[in-house]
């Protein structure tokens, strides 16, 4: 999957009947650990999401209740979205 790819599937936030999109996402921070997110949402994050190349990603349940905090991370970072690996 490309990453112009991803980013649009980011962008799309709920489904037409208003539910929230639910994606698993795996990336590197930047100290180079991987982290998973089995289910998550997008959400905003501080500062300016295109210019810094990050998006905000906002783990969730089963139920679509918002458990830890919005986790910034950067588009340049991700190695899987859906069980698919990313690549430019």
């Amino acid at each position: 999957m490309k990453r112009h790819e991803v980013l649009k599937e980011l962008d799309i936030k709920e489904t037409p009947g208003g539910k929230p999109v639910v994606f698993s996402v795996k990336f590197r921070s930047k100290e180079g650990e991987h982290i998973f997110i089995p289910k998550g949402i997008s959400c905003g994050v501080r500062g300016n999401m295109k210019k810094n190349r990050v998006r905000g990603v906002q783990p969730v349940d089963d139920q679509l209740n918002k458990i830890h905090h919005p986790t910034p991370m950067s588009i340049d970072r991700i190695t899987e979205f859906n069980g698919k690996k990313v690549y430019l």
